[in-house]
């Protein structure tokens, strides 16, 4: 599995991680096997959160006696973003995680808390050994703009994203300022939750076509297509063994430009959005 210096800090974390949203409900056993699958083949990026209910147990579950294999990232909710309720919520999510720091901690999404008190309170969790590096979720531009403003220079490690064949709003301004400023872009429900392209429509067949051209799946087109430029990353969910092989083969998987190109011209980056667009 390729890995890649994630954003400002030193960490060298795999291009193609586990994403471990919306498992509330599903079969426990088989997301421990399908993560701990993933593991086997070098997708050491695991994210959760507060919000996604019991992911985070299920996830201690799954990193049992490999916590050091993994580079472990989990989110705080906007709601629980001040001061004394960041540590709260951090050190339950070290509880239910059943580790004692994380790799990185994020801000979900922007909400009402001063961005200056929450970012000072994942200064205070870095420098206490809680987290080893911080970042944020869902932000757009001018929500860069002032977390950059607010905290050190390069203290800023990345930003989780909505990104996927038929959502790339982030390339209008999103991805151009965090490679400008060394922030890495970790792109959630890279298939497009439920709205993959089927090899019937016109961009599935480009898919397709590229994809027996590697013997490879349009799944591992995709996420190579998602990860093409040096800070993005990639976080799919898998719900089975079979599944997280099939992501983790994407870890390798080299298109050319050629090929670049077709899959960017089949799916258009569309208009710029008001908002930055999340799930």
């Amino acid at each position: 599995m390729e890995q890649r210096q994630f954003g400002s800090t030193k960490h060298e974390v795999a291009v193609i991680g586990q994403g471990t949203w919306q498992i509330e409900g599903r079969d426990r056993g088989g997301a421990v096997s399908a993560w701990r699958r993933g593991l086997d083949l070098g997708m050491t990026h695991i994210d959760t959160a507060e919000m996604y209910g019991t992911a985070e147990e299920v996830v201690a579950e799954a990193i049992a006696g490999r916590r050091d294999e993994v580079f472990l990232v989990s989110k705080v909710l906007p709601q629980n973003a001040s001061r004394s309720r960041t540590i709260a919520a951090c050190e339950q999510s070290l509880a239910r995680l059943k580790t004692d720091r994380l790799d990185s901690y994020l801000l979900h999404w922007r909400g009402q808390h001063p961005l200056e008190e929450t970012i000072a309170t994942f200064d205070q969790l870095q420098r206490e050994g809680k987290i080893l590096s911080w970042g944020v979720s869902n932000f757009d531009v001018p929500d860069l703009e002032a977390a950059w403003k607010i905290a050190d220079k390069g203290r800023l490690a990345c930003n989780q994203v909505l990104y996927h064949l038929s959502e790339r709003a982030i390339e209008h301004g999103v991805l151009s300022w965090c490679e400008k400023h060394g922030v890495a872009v970790v792109a959630y429900s890279p298939f497009g939750h439920g709205r993959f392209p089927g090899p019937r429509t016109t961009g599935g067949s480009v898919l397709q076509k590229i994809a027996a051209a590697h013997n490879a799946t349009a799944r591992q087109v995709t996420l190579r297509f998602l990860v093409r430029r040096p800070l993005l990353f990639a976080i799919p969910k898998a719900s089975s063994p079979e599944h997280s092989a099939e992501n983790a083969g994407s870890g390798e998987l080299h298109l050319t430009e050629a090929e670049l190109a077709q899959i960017d011209e089949a799916f258009p980056l569309g208009p710029r959005p008001r908002e930055l667009p999340m799930l």
